[in-house]
């Protein structure tokens, strides 16, 4: 092979390789881009303070969940759960509208069941609850809420209180969160306790005493007073009559 044909051979070579390099280019750069692109970020994880911070109304809510841990403790177990839960959860107006004093009295304990009393350990949307068998266990242990209701209308009740099921904050498994207008109050915790045996009063009429406990006399019986009436009057008569005949003969001596 001649010294012309090699350079023919490569000048056909260096052109077939211009006229594929853009082609090569853009089939390359697609690859590249991807394989060097991040993975999607996977779905955000629950969170159910920021679902009630949206709300804009549970800030005594959120304070409470936050003080027992039960908040930290439910974004634990949204990650893992397979029955998912739901939140009843009381605005702040309904804590305003308790007596003064009723949390605050509690002890940490108290607390910590008053706010897992909010929470069943399963996921419910409404047309369950109108359907669900009572009473439905919550996270306090055995302590159970009753729904009732028709149509598109459920009430919870705990035997203390009542209230509507109103907004629904969050409704898609596995975790459902419903605004209520009043704090669930369990009846283990604020049912009306016996009322306390009521004691023998004591009479206020003090016993008569007789004059023989007095003075140690024996009482006088109504004949007897009767005669002694009588007898005084015969005295009080026969001196009258004495002094009256006195002063007829003193009349005639003088």
């Amino acid at each position: 092979m001649t010294s012309s044909s090699i350079t023919n051979m490569a000048s056909s070579l260096a052109l077939i390789l211009l006229t594929l390099t853009p082609s090569l280019f853009l089939l390359l750069v697609p690859q590249a881009r991807a394989q060097s692109a991040p993975a999607p970020a996977p779905a955000g994880a629950l969170n159910l303070t920021g679902i009630l911070d949206k709300g804009g109304q549970y800030t005594t809510l959120i304070r409470l969940l936050t003080q027992t841990q039960q908040m930290q403790q439910l974004q634990s177990q949204l990650n893992s759960t397979s029955e998912g839960f739901t939140v009843f959860a009381p605005t702040d107006n309904a804590f305003q509208n308790l007596k003064s004093g009723v949390i605050n009295d509690l002890t940490d304990d108290q607390k910590v069941k008053l706010m897992l009393y909010h929470v069943t350990p399963k996921y419910y949307n409404l047309n369950d609850l109108l359907t669900v068998s009572n009473p439905v266990r919550t996270q306090a242990s055995d302590w159970g809420l009753n729904f009732t209701g028709q149509g598109n209308q459920v009430n919870v009740s705990t035997g203390v209180v009542e209230s509507p099921i109103h907004n629904a904050l969050r409704q898609s498994f596995p975790l459902a969160v419903y605004q209520v207008d009043q704090v669930l109050l369990p009846e283990e915790l604020f049912g009306d306790s016996p009322a306390p045996a009521s004691s023998p009063k004591a009479s206020k009429t003090p016993a008569t005493k007789s004059k023989s406990s007095d003075d140690g006399s024996a009482p006088s019986s109504p004949s007897a007073s009767s005669e002694d009436r009588n007898g005084a009057s015969g005295r009080n008569l026969g001196f009258g009559s004495a002094v009256g005949l006195a002063l007829i003969c003193m009349g005639a001596l003088f």
